[in-house]
């Protein structure tokens, strides 16, 4: 059964925005009568006045932005378009990948059942920019930053590297994808400035065994805490 948002859940609550933390599982927007993350941050919030400008896929957990009113939603939509705030996140595949760090760039087409592939070609490209370390034997942890956003981005170009997301059961390995807690993806930071004002939002993953180990804790300590300086 799906949990409610509670008061632990608001990051932050500015005059013209508002930050969440959204659990992994949870549907950003209403499906099938199950109430999405949008419906249900209002329902916390008690208004209507809170507006979607970027989402999370289901199986992602962390920070996410609404905007109180139409006039800021229609400033940050652009400003999520025109690449003005920094997005970056964390990932964990248990299969070592092609290379270490770099670029991911191609163009990205649907396959199927509602899944998405990479093309050779590079005319509109979705760009993923990354970092990963060891966790332990069989665990690599991935930053990453998004130069564009495209759907289920992160989730292919991972699998592009041959290192698909632990739990992602669309692109993973099914059977063993069902043997996780999760789909380990996270929101994990956002970096933008409006209104003359500059703000950082940094927010580790709570969720899942692996996300939550002290061996990942310590490298997100030592590393990862100005995610910004590695791209």
């Amino acid at each position: 059964m799906q949990r409610e948002l509670t008061p632990a859940d608001i990051i932050a609550d500015e005059a013209e925005f508002m930050l969440f933390y959204k659990p992994a599982g949870m549907n950003f927007h209403s499906e099938d009568g199950v109430k999405g993350f949008v419906v249900l941050a209002q329902e916390l919030m008690k208004t209507k006045e809170l507006y979607s400008v970027h989402r999370l896929d289901k199986m992602t957990s962390g920070v996410i932005l609404l905007a109180k009113s139409a006039k800021s939603a229609n400033t940050f939509a652009k400003m999520f378009e025109n690449h003005k705030i920094e997005k970056y996140y964390l990932a964990i595949s248990t299969r070592k990948p092609k290379k270490k760090q770099g670029w991911i760039k191609a163009d990205m087409a649907p396959s199927r059942r509602g899944s998405y592939k990479l093309l050779q070609t590079k005319n509109n490209p979705a760009v993923t920019q990354f970092h990963s370390t060891s966790v332990q034997a069989n665990e690599r942890l991935f930053l990453l930053k998004l130069h564009t956003g495209k759907t289920h981005q992160i989730r292919v170009a991972l699998k592009s590297i041959g290192s698909a997301i632990a739990g992602d059961i669309r692109y993973a390995d099914a059977t063993a994808a069902k043997q996780e807690e999760r789909g380990y993806l996270h929101a994990y930071a956002l970096r933008f400035k409006i209104n003359s004002k500059e703000y950082t939002f940094l927010l580790p993953p709570k969720e899942g065994k692996r996300f939550t180990s002290d061996t990942l804790k310590k490298i997100l300590n030592e590393k990862y805490q100005q995610p910004w300086e590695l791209f």
